[in-house]
């Protein structure tokens, strides 16, 4: 019993990092644009949320956690934003090919982001030394009323926001008339724009913030997953490319975003729990994430249901002298 709750504790931890990622994207694919820079993303939020709360840290004596918490979450969200803007100049101003951009961002966000993490191990004295002890306790810190429930009281707040953005996002997209006209530009932009929607206002709105929701998965990975700390892994890009594979899986539906992301969790983690499996073993286990996406996109393709698909006109640039 105990190994069950253990491993559904790695995988709801595991799955918050993927959520957040997915649910940006989701945001930002809704309106038509197709960002790969997701992992660039999370590399730029979360060695910025890093930074600021080391510089704030390291610069008083006794840290207030809530400021820690506000400053960095503050700094997360505005190098992510600001990722978001510079995609959406070069792929909705400059009409910019979105798929190279998006990569092209992924490369300069990990470039960047292990730049900066490099620099704050060695003002550090170390690799692993840098100290936001009472940032990354912060926001381990779980919900007061959830304290006495084993698997929950160890979750850290950004656990429960990312449940609820998922749940409000998908009220936003159904029931409001921001949201669908927002799903009206992703389907058909020359439609919208006929019809008086601002369609290059909202390609903008809805991919900044996107990307500053996915910077938040990056936040949630370095402050929380590996306890306040920088690691040049590659960690954020792998699991930035499963949020990716989770939009496809959750069929472009937040709601669905949720309990898929938990289970990739299991999915990644279930080989930890199996005793005797040999090195290449693991290494099957932790594609079946992978796997299962593309079991779900070869199902979702054969129905050919019309909810299940992506937005029609997604990935593609709109030109409005030619509606």
């Amino acid at each position: 019993m105990a190994g069950i709750l253990s491993l559904v504790q790695a995988a709801i931890v595991f799955g918050t990092v993927i959520l957040f990622g997915a649910i940006g994207e989701i945001l930002t694919e809704k309106s038509g644009s197709l960002n790969l820079g997701v992992p660039g993303i999370m590399y730029i939020g979360g060695i910025a949320g890093l930074a600021g709360a080391y510089l704030y840290e390291s610069s008083v004596s006794a840290p207030e956690p809530l400021l820690c918490f506000l400053i960095a979450l503050f700094c997360t969200l505005i190098a992510s934003c600001l990722a978001g803007l510079l995609y959406s100049f070069l792929t909705i101003s400059l009409r910019a090919n979105q798929n190279v951009t998006g990569l092209t961002l992924t490369i300069f966000g990990s470039g960047i982001a292990n730049l900066f993490g490099g620099a704050m191990n060695k003002m550090a004295g170390g690799v692993g030394q840098i100290s936001v002890s009472t940032t990354s306790a912060a926001y381990r810190t779980t919900l007061p009323f959830f304290r006495g429930i084993s698997v929950l009281s160890s979750l850290g707040v950004l656990v429960y926001v990312a449940v609820i953005l998922a749940i409000v996002m998908t009220w936003f997209l159904n029931r409001t008339r921001a949201g669908l006209n927002l799903r009206a530009v992703g389907e058909n932009p020359a439609t919208a724009d006929a019809a008086g929607i601002k369609v290059t206002k909202l390609k903008y709105i809805a991919t900044c913030t996107g990307a500053a929701i996915t910077g938040l998965g990056g936040l949630y990975y370095v402050l929380d997953y590996i306890k306040g700390t920088w690691a040049n892994d590659g960690g954020i890009e792998k699991l930035g490319w499963l949020a990716v594979a989770l939009v496809i899986f959750a069929r472009w539906k937040p709601v669905h975003a949720i309990w898929g992301s938990y289970l990739f969790g299991v999915l990644f983690w279930l080989y930890f729990y199996i005793p005797g499996l040999d090195r290449s073993s693991q290494e099957l286990f932790k594609m079946l994430p992978y796997i299962v996406t593309i079991a779900v996109l070869v199902i979702s393709s054969m129905r050919r249901s019309r909810e299940n698909r992506p937005p029609a006109h997604l990935g593609l640039p709109y030109f409005r002298e030619e509606r």
